[in-house]
């Protein structure tokens, strides 16, 4: 265990913390223990009690029962600055910078360095050093946090943490914007400040990270804790198990469906150097997986086919006709549909219900004399709702409320309504828990199943080989290899393409 024989009594103690909200009851009577320099990985469905935990832990809520200690000692936190004087940060998926500030104005944001009223700039320049040479991070800091990389941000803000004699780091899936090299290098510094006797909870959907960094695994489920082990004594299968409460099969419930002709057609795709000369196919019933690092141009030609972007070159054809796409409105009348990467800033429009979400590209079909019939919009809603297990407690329930999974789903609803032939997935399950990820993958096989043609961009090597029938991989915007038999294919096939250190995987 981490840091367990440097002391006999753990960094910190949670002892029957219980919390409710109006009709729901969040967490029931959890402990939980942290030692110094270990790393506790945080784990459980949406919903499960995980960001209420968390939000205690940083004082945006109180506990209804229950205490906390730190090093043996009573801790009482009521608000925000309690914890941070504790010694606890909390990294939120949000980072919390002002973007037009410099990394070291940010990190100093609040406790800045002064003499005689003014800022001193070079002794905050030099613990800024020391922070980044702490963390192995290669920042200047004083570039606008505006400028910097989605994994520089956060390096700036664990530097800002440490800043403050932090002793403990909540990370709330901290890895969901990075690329894979990015992924390793956060890993590392999580290594460090383990090896600094920081302890850290650590809370991801990603379970090959959570084999790789952490030392135990609490997993939570509906508010209660489902159980706490070393991390030695999982497999990823036991792991899923106790998440969601009950046996799933296969990570991946790949159903092959019959294959049939051509639907979609993309020929010389061209938009500068993010998508250069970029051909492919898709068949009625197959799942055409689309993969490579972040920057390769996989969500670039997902907008140029869908219209949100304007090519400079090529063709798109669906069933054999040319189409002529000038905005998603055309692609959305021609029969194709994006899943976008970011649900929450363009697929849905989160203060609106989800019945006016599902209504916004299918108000034709709603609208009568210049008025929405809002029960017909219902009643359409409904059968979706049934039909994709969308938990939601009505119809004007506002989208902003729901889980990440409930979110894409109300997203994949709206489209079925407009009956689409070609849907486009843009990193499908980024953000949300096994159990939705599982539901997700088997709507992906219904719509394969009934000819529908499926292109499926993700980072998430596993679930490429696990849910595609073919896989293209895209390099500086390029396609840079094509694997047909993915059955026998590795991650380290697609990563030797998508590097660009190899021309074709067979």
């Amino acid at each position: 265990m981490g840091g367990e024989g440097t002391s006999d009594v753990p960094l910190l103690r949670i002892a029957g913390v219980a919390k409710a909200f109006p009709g729901v009851l969040a967490l029931k009577g959890i402990d939980l223990e942290l030692w110094a320099g270990e790393v506790l990985a945080l784990l459980g469905e949406n919903g499960a009690g995980k960001s209420t935990l968390i939000k205690i832990l940083g004082g945006a809520h109180q506990p209804d029962e229950g205490t906390l200690e730190l090093d043996g000692k009573p801790l009482e936190i009521i608000q925000p600055a309690d914890s941070q004087a504790a010694g606890i940060a909390i990294i939120y998926q949000e980072f919390n910078l002002v973007p037009g500030l410099s990394a070291r104005e940010n990190i100093f944001l609040g406790q800045e360095t002064t003499r005689a009223g003014f800022i001193v700039a070079d002794e905050e320049r030099r613990r800024v050093d020391e922070l980044f040479e702490r963390l192995g991070a290669d920042i200047d800091p004083e570039v606008p946090c505006g400028e910097l990389s989605v994994a520089e941000q956060q390096e700036v803000e664990i530097a800002k943490a440490l800043s403050q004699n932090t002793r403990l780091i909540v990370m709330d899936e901290p890895t969901a914007a990075l690329s894979p090299s990015e992924v390793e290098r956060l890993l590392q510094v999580v290594g460090e400040l383990k090896a600094q006797g920081i302890g850290v909870i650590y809370i991801s959907h990603r379970l090959n990270e959570i084999f790789e960094i952490a030392d135990r695994v609490m997993v939570l489920r509906d508010g209660e804790r489902a159980g706490t082990r070393p991390i030695g004594e999982f497999t990823r299968d036991s792991m899923i198990e106790m998440m969601v409460g009950r046996s799933i099969d296969q990570e991946f419930p790949k159903i092959f469906a019959k294959l049939g002709g051509e639907r979609l057609t993309v020929n010389a795709l061209s938009r500068g150097n993010r998508v250069r000369d970029v051909s492919f196919g898709i068949r009625s019933g197959e799942v055409l997986g689309l993969t490579g690092l972040v920057g390769a141009g996989r969500t670039e030609t997902a907008r140029l086919i869908f219209g949100a972007d304007h090519p400079e070159g090529g063709t798109i054809e669906l069933d054999g006709k040319r189409l002529q796409i000038r905005s998603p409105r055309d692609s959305v009348t021609a029969g194709i549909c994006l899943l976008t990467e970011d649900r929450k800033a363009q697929g849905l429009v989160l203060g609106q219900s989800v019945r006016e979400n599902f209504g916004l590209p299918n108000l034709p079909s709603f609208a009568r004399l210049g008025f929405i019939d809002q029960k017909r919009e219902a009643k359409a809603l409904d059968v979706h709702v049934d039909k994709l297990r969308i938990k939601l407690t009505g119809p004007d329930q506002s989208a902003g409320t729901l889980s990440g999974g409930n979110q894409q789903k109300v997203v994949l609803a709206k489209w079925l309504e407009r009956n689409a032939e070609v849907i486009i997935f843009d990193e499908p399950t980024r953000g949300i828990d096994v159990g939705a990820k599982y539901e997700i993958y088997q709507l992906i096989n219904q719509l394969a199943a009934a000819g529908k043609a499926i292109l499926m961009i993700s980072s998430e090597l596993p679930e490429v080989l696990g849910m595609s029938d073919r896989i293209l991989v895209m390099h500086e915007g390029r396609l840079t290899g094509e694997i047909t038999d993915v059955a026998n294919a590795t991650q380290a096939d697609i990563m030797r393409l998508a590097v660009g250190t190899a021309d074709m995987a067979a």
